[in-house]
């Protein structure tokens, strides 16, 4: 299921094996909140060098629907994607919608933002969903502590997560493998128990939940630092929607294998274009006539192609080419980024690339 190929410090190259492929980590894996990339047709995904996807299990249960989904031979037929795939569980989701919902031991109940319409999702409810999906690796449903969370909070959320976590993994009937998601906001101690109650049930990964939602990144730093040490060396280790690519060399540093966000395929979008040298914003006038790709040291299809001026161009003019070859650079660049850390691993070489990494980054005009 999961092996550790090579070490470097606390960074491992390794291999998650699915029953949809294998995936080498670390591995970045971008969003595909409603059974698609936007902007991004599955042969795009793989020609950047998607590996894995995530769906969201709270968006599709909604629209078209789990059972419509499950009908039409799960979500990867459905989306005409051939690789893997993760579901999250709805649970930042559900949590996100705030005056919205009312959470109870049972699960959470809540108005559709679509319709209206009063729903629940519990636990039980939240693995049938996935198993219609057909995950290839699902969640556990949990709750996202808020930020900030004092203490007591934090220890009364993780406890409710814990005990979904243990429902949800009992409940689960499909085929694919669960993780576990630690809990216990910013509190170090109550992360260790939170983590401790999780590898008594014996998960096949655990993920790192509940960073990236408005706390510092000395705090996020500081959880990530306790924390990883003390994760099962065996399996896959997996931190949830963080972050830029400074966050995930980091995170790679002390020892995560998996990561998500909707960082560069928003801030593309958004005409915000990674680089080593920092970060480009095409929509700057200084672009107007600029014949220079993105970023000469890159080989996608974008860089390779078309110039800051053409992007710019359709950036301003609203295109929707605009914001795919802008997806394609930043997908790219995030893929590129894992293969060179899984390289620099590989031949004990790590510290040199997060050093050349990192100056680029410091000195950058616009740094990531």
């Amino acid at each position: 299921m999961f092996e550790v190929i090579n070490v470097d410090g606390s960074a491992r190259r390794g291999r998650l094996t699915t029953a949809n492929g294998a995936v080498e980590t670390p591995v970045f894996m971008p969003c595909g909140t409603y059974g698609s990339v936007k902007g991004m047709t599955p042969e795009l995904l793989s020609q950047v060098g998607t590996q894995m996807l995530l769906g969201n299990t709270f968006h599709l249960m909604l629209r078209p629907g789990d059972e419509v989904i499950a009908g039409l031979g799960g979500l990867r037929r459905f989306m005409g994607w051939e690789g893997p795939i993760l579901t999250d569980s709805g649970g930042y989701q559900v949590f996100s919608l705030k005056e919205m919902r009312k959470i109870s031991e049972d699960g959470v109940k809540f108005r559709s933002p679509i319709n209206g319409d009063r729903l629940t999702l519990t636990p039980e409810l939240a693995m049938a969903v996935q198993t219609n999906l057909g995950s290839d690796v699902a969640m556990v449903f949990d709750e996202c502590t808020s930020y900030p969370a004092t203490r007591k909070e934090a220890e009364q959320s993780l406890l409710r997560s814990m005990r979904w976590a243990g429902r949800s993994l009992s409940s689960y009937s499909g085929s694919g493998l669960v993780f576990g998601i630690v809990q216990g906001g910013m509190h170090i101690e109550l992360r260790r128990q939170s983590l401790a109650m999780l590898e008594d049930l014996n998960f096949s990964g655990y993920a790192i939940g509940g960073l990236s939602v408005g706390e510092s990144k000395i705090e996020m730093q500081s959880v990530l630092e306790s924390l990883l040490p003390n994760m099962p060396v065996t399996s896959p280790r997996y931190l949830m929607g963080v972050g830029t690519p400074a966050d995930l060399v980091y995170g790679v540093t002390l020892g995560v294998d998996m990561f998500d966000c909707v960082m560069p395929t928003r801030n593309a979008r958004n005409g915000h274009l990674f680089t080593d040298l920092g970060v480009v914003r095409i929509r700057n006038a200084r672009y107007r006539d600029d014949s220079g790709p993105i970023d000469a040291a890159c080989a996608c299809y974008t860089c390779t192609n078309f110039t800051r001026a053409y992007l710019h161009h359709l950036d301003r003019c609203k295109e929707i080419l605009g914001s795919t070859l802008m997806t394609v650079h930043n997908l790219h660049y995030y893929h590129d980024l894992m293969r060179r850390l899984r390289g620099a691993i590989e031949n004990g070489k790590l510290r040199d690339l997060v050093l050349v990494l990192t100056e680029g980054w410091n000195t950058a005009d616009e740094p990531v």
